[in-house]
């Protein structure tokens, strides 16, 4: 039977902008219901408002994911005041580009517990509902450095390993259960997120607007495919890596350099 929207619960983290929004949107014209999440209150209004505008019982939930015992009071929170969660997309990340001579314990801190431990977290408070109904959806928001490392990025490429491994052996574990895991692999998209960078960004490519990102998360859960790159070029950079390893690191550091000379 096909996948139809209409009328499931669909969490969305990192909502207020970017790739998130993008995603409320969508999914909120396709009848579901949103819930929002990020830590920007009146950016995530606007983006629910417009939501609310093709399903009028979306709401937002203005929540910082670094608190460790966020995700789960958020997705308890959800299923008393919405009802059960079908969709969970784990969205919300923070950049992280410190070259790891100046990389501080405290912004490492903060890229695992939002970039990994609070998707896990919000996964494995959501789980529990999603089987009892004997159906659900999570779809993880990785990286291209969740794949292969990226220079002067040590603590996002750890945190986005770290969730990418998670995934792939959480998947395995839920198979003929009903519920799904998912990971959409983004590159370089066009977003704010390029703006909040600590280093300045060596890659200087063309960028992927949110709404591919935003159809590859939707094809994931209609489809039940399970990892969809965006674009799919870096999907050979992993096959690169394995074999020539040395190579890939050391080329990795002298396109890096670019940065620094531009």
């Amino acid at each position: 039977m096909a996948w139809e929207w209409k009328d499931k619960v669909a969490v969305v983290t990192g909502a207020s902008s970017g790739i998130g929004r993008q995603v409320a949107i969508d999914l909120a014209d396709r009848g579901a219901t949103v819930v929002g999440v990020a830590r920007r209150q009146e950016r995530l209004d606007e983006v629910i408002a417009r939501c609310a505008t093709a399903s009028p019982r979306s709401v937002a939930k203005c929540i910082d994911l670094s608190d460790p015992d966020a995700a789960a009071r958020l997705v308890e929170d959800v299923e008393a005041e919405v009802g059960g969660i079908d969709v969970l997309v784990n969205n919300a990340a923070v950049p992280m580009r410190v070259h790891a001579i100046r990389l501080t314990p405290a912004q490492l801190e903060m890229a695992m517990a939002v970039n990994f431990t609070s998707p896990v977290r919000a996964t494995m408070a959501a789980l529990p509902g999603m089987l009892s109904r004997g159906h659900g959806h999570v779809v993880n928001v990785a990286s291209v450095a969740g794949r292969v490392s990226s220079p002067r990025e040590s603590a996002y490429t750890a945190s986005k390993f770290a969730l990418v491994g998670w995934t792939d052996a959480a998947a395995s574990d839920l198979v003929g259960t009903g519920v799904r895991l998912h990971l959409v692999i983004p590159g370089p998209i066009a977003t704010e997120i390029w703006e909040k960078l600590d280093e300045p960004a060596a890659y200087r490519g063309r960028f992927q607007p949110p709404e591919k990102v935003s159809a590859a998360i939707i094809e994931c859960v209609e489809r039940g495919s399970y990892e969809r790159w965006v674009p799919r070029w870096p999907a050979v950079m992993p096959l690169f890596r394995a074999l020539a390893a040395r190579g890939y690191v050391t080329a990795g550091g002298w396109f890096d350099r670019r940065a620094v000379r531009d």
